[in-house]
């Protein structure tokens, strides 16, 4: 009824590989994009924007680019939150020895040093796969939090050993700092992750992001099909450390102010795996749905008690959001593997052919 097809013909091969090929898709996409720009920015409070949206956007960003190297090449890590770290370290050192330089540059800069280390740890994967793969990232999850904790230089030989965000500016405008306005900050973050979403749906439609499915569905085969395994690999993931790197950048100087490196342990890239998860393997809005799930529960398993005037203290919010992810997981893993992305894709079959059964 309100997701047909029918009429809407395609003409040229362009419109056929379109991302959006079907009309309502692009007016559902238009009416996100209105809501993010505009209303949220014009009505939404202050812990909307700075608590809620800033942070879902910077995890979204982070799970497109683990969900690149887990769900579009199969390549299994445990080391997302170690490379967040390295491109928060990057731009915080690079602000610092060029603070003339805007800061907008300095944090997508950052994200191929990222690139850089993520290539560098992806090398095995030529010749390990799987449970060993996924040993070989989490050894590169304890070095570099290692590297955060005792190289004094990465932090400015800070006797705090964080980093701290000064204030910077834009266009005269301070985006960094205390200074800098919730609304500014999320303008920043938004436009840097509705940029980079639409250049990662472009790779994933395109030849790239078709080699790096023929290698997650069988390895052997691509490579006999002509496609070279370790350029894949490496290229899956210096674009994956790209993107969570970049992720970092924006969770230290646009979400947090400062961060010390427990920011970056082991247990942040468990959480940037269980929004993949439960969001759905090689999708890209499964990664926008998972990091909103998996962000917002702690939020409204706090407010719910409290609006039924039942008191819950702040462990008790925690342990009750690890029990209720920890079941979602299994139960996705169970039921639907491919995640909510499924569900809204079922969920949009059935529009397709309603009121007929499907």
């Amino acid at each position: 009824m309100f997701y047909r097809e029918v009429g809407q013909f395609k003409t040229n091969y362009a419109a056929d590989q379109a991302i959006f090929p079907i009309r309502q898709d692009r007016i559902g996409l238009a009416l996100i994009l209105l809501v993010a720009f505009i209303v949220i920015p014009l009505f939404g409070g202050e812990f909307l924007i700075a608590s809620v949206m800033i942070p879902f956007l910077v995890l979204a960003l982070a799970a497109i680019g683990l969900n690149i190297l887990v769900g579009y090449t199969g390549l299994i890590s445990l080391g997302a939150a170690a490379f967040m770290g390295v491109g928060a370290y990057a731009c915080y050192k690079l602000s610092t020895i060029f603070p003339e330089v805007n800061i907008v540059v300095w944090i997508v800069a950052s994200g191929f040093v990222s690139a850089a280390v993520g290539v560098l740890f992806g090398l095995p994967s030529l010749r390990i796969k799987g449970f060993y793969l996924a040993i070989a990232t989490l050894a590169a999850q304890f070095f570099l939090q290692w590297c955060f904790q005792r190289v004094p230089w990465l932090y400015n030989y800070n006797t705090s050993g964080a980093i701290e965000v000064p204030t910077h500016t834009l266009f005269g405008v301070p985006v960094t700092g205390a200074s800098a306005t919730p609304v500014t900050r999320y303008y920043v973050v938004l436009t840097i992750v509705v940029g980079m979403t639409w250049v990662a749906a472009n790779l994933v439609h395109g030849r790239i992001g078709r080699n790096w499915m023929a290698v997650r569905d069988m390895d052997i085969a691509a490579q006999l099909m002509g496609i070279r395994l370790l350029p894949a690999k490496l290229l899956a993931f210096a674009v994956s450390s790209f993107y969570v790197g970049v992720a970092g950048a924006l969770m230290v100087f646009m979400w947090l102010g400062a961060a010390e490196p427990e920011a970056f342990n082991i247990n942040q890239s468990f959480i940037l795996l269980f929004m993949v998860i439960i969001g759905g393997l090689g999708s890209l809005i499964g990664s926008f749905l998972g990091a909103a799930l998996i962000h917002i529960l702690p939020i409204i398993v706090r407010m719910v008690p409290d609006a039924l005037g039942i008191p819950i203290g702040a462990a008790t919010v925690e342990h009750l959001t690890f029990i209720i992810t920890g079941a979602m997981i299994i139960f996705f893993l169970v039921v639907e593997p491919h995640g909510l992305a499924r569900l809204w894709a079922i969920a949009k079959q059935k529009l397709r052919v309603w009121p007929f059964p499907y």
